[in-house]
């Protein structure tokens, strides 16, 4: 094995030693478990780093678990996508742990092992290579994410945290159903065994693959959340507290990147009668999610509420653009993924910054904090909402032109085109009327609920903006990433013949037959 394939599984092993660590040495020493928390994930992000840096030449980083090649063994598989979404958790995990280091972490037992396990789960299903482990990882981050929700308790966190289980033990049930059908028609559960034996499937098991296929997709729509089966985020993502609630804005990410792997690799244009099997009702369901992400967006009455609303209709965004299909569209939609995704969290964080400065008075008015911090405070929701809105010359604005470029040429287009500009609108009224209630309503007495922010708060928050100006000031060279990703991504022999073929630790060369367009 080629010892830089190790890069694949650091962003693995450094969580989970460190969440064991912290379990065994962390649990009544907080300082402790902040430090080791911190210093993990800062490791965490240098590695990263690296393998993102090592996916730049276009190779494949395949780790075989005990150095059991597939099919006997068990793969991780860092490509440029996978390295590019591990690098975007880094980005936002460590935000977010800063920011709960300034007293959240404190109000429960286990915070930073737990958020640590989080963490491996997150990056575990953005680099597994095998369908089974992805159903394992999904119920690592989901355990996680369960007790993280809970964390520091409250009635409205428990009522939350219970639709949140119940729909997600549903889905991990229906998940379990496709892999068994799948692993009985083909024999493997590697992707990229799947996805030579998809597409040689009898005639006779045709049937059993779709059907698994459907319910694969229906289970990654739940994680994504998808119309109709969103309902259960808003109320989740708002009820959390606003550092688990920043780490959260990548868990729908993960929904999306199983959508993206799964219809790319398994069931692309290549796999016969499984071929295309979502087209037809993909891209209506996800401009729906983005139609009612914005209306709840309009109707919300708590700026986390409008946060949550707002993480919807960004996957509705990403996943119309997953459907109308192109390498163009496609890469737009990675920079937009990886701006929106910044951006939430960064709200997230600020709406929390927002409620500590402001007060409710005995008339229900709002009352007005420091003068220093609410102009801090209204520059950050100024910038952050032109951004979420799209509203130019923002990262929003570029993602979403480089989406509408993209999907100029397909039939829908004007459907496309019109759901998305007309979403970005509302979006601006929803951050516009926010930003009147909570910055420019005032009242005479003094809200003694209204405490100060440590400039260590404002740190993480500061990152993540800076992050996303980033994004613009180098626009170029990142979506020409976004496209050699894209390109990528359409290549599945490519994939195939890495884990397969064994070269993993090379660029690989394409198979004989045509590559899909």
């Amino acid at each position: 094995m080629n010892p830089m394939n190790h890069l694949a599984v650091l962003p693995l092993t450094i969580p989970a030693l460190a969440g064991a660590l912290l379990l065994i040495c962390g649990g009544n020493r907080p300082l402790l478990a902040r430090v080791l928390g911190l210093a993990a994930t800062a490791l965490g992000a240098a590695a990263a780093a690296a393998l993102a840096a090592d996916s730049l030449s276009g190779a494949y980083r395949v780790y075989a678990l005990g150095d059991w090649m597939a099919p006997f063994g068990i793969v991780l598989v860092a490509d440029r996508l996978s390295a590019l979404l591990v690098l975007l958790t880094s980005i936002v995990a460590l935000a977010a742990l800063v920011y709960a280091a300034s007293g959240w972490d404190l109000r429960g037992r286990h915070f930073h092992a737990l958020f640590q396990f989080q963490l491996m789960g997150i990056n575990g299903a953005f680099l597994t290579g095998d369908l089974f482990n992805l159903f394992v990882f999904f119920e690592v981050l989901l355990i996680a994410s369960y007790c993280l929700l809970l964390h520091g308790l409250g009635q409205q966190r428990l009522k939350a945290a219970v639709h949140y289980v119940a729909v997600n033990l549903t889905g991990s049930g229906v998940f379990l159903i496709a892999v068994s059908l799948l692993y009985g028609v083909t024999g493997t559960l590697n992707m990229a065994q799947l996805a030579e034996r998809i597409a040689q499937t009898p005639e006779a098991d045709i049937a059993l693959v779709r059907a698994a296929c459907l319910m694969l997709l229906g289970v990654f729509a739940v994680k994504a959340a998808l119309f109709p089966l969103y309902f259960w985020l808003p109320a989740t993502y708002a009820s959390a507290s606003p550092p688990v609630a920043a780490l959260f804005a990548i868990m729908t990410k993960v929904g999306v990147y199983s959508i993206l792997r799964v219809t790319t690799l398994m069931f692309g244009g290549d796999s016969g009668a499984a071929a295309s099997l979502t087209s037809p009702w993909l891209l209506p369901l996800a401009l729906l999610t983005l139609a009612f992400g914005v209306i709840g967006a309009l109707g919300a009455k708590r700026l986390g509420e409008l946060v949550a609303h707002l993480t919807v209709a960004s996957v509705g965004t990403l996943l119309a653009t997953l459907a109308a299909g192109g390498s163009a569209g496609l890469a737009g939609a990675l920079y937009y993924l990886v701006h929106s995704t910044l951006i939430i969290a960064a709200l997230f964080l600020l709406s929390d910054l927002i409620a500590r400065q402001r007060g409710s008075t005995a008339d229900g008015l709002v009352a007005a904090a420091p003068m220093g911090q609410q102009v801090l405070c209204g520059i950050a929701f100024l910038l952050a909402a032109a951004t979420v809105a799209g509203a130019p010359p923002s990262a929003g604005f570029l993602g979403k032109v480089m989406i509408l470029q993209g999907v100029a040429d397909h039939p829908a287009a004007p459907w496309i085109w019109g759901t998305v500009l007309a979403s970005s609108l509302a979006a601006l009224v929803a951050c516009s009327r926010a930003g009147s209630v909570l910055l420019w309503k005032f009242s005479a007495e003094p809200a003694p609920q209204t405490t100060a922010v440590r400039g260590s708060e404002w740190l993480p928050l500061c990152g993540l903006m800076a992050v996303s100006l980033l994004l613009v000031a180098f626009a170029g060279p990142l979506h020409r990433h976004a496209q050699a990703t894209a390109a990528q991504l359409l290549a599945p022999a490519q994939y195939v013949q890495a884990v397969v073929g064994g070269g993993g630790d090379r660029a690989p060369r394409p198979l004989g037959r045509e590559l899909p367009r």
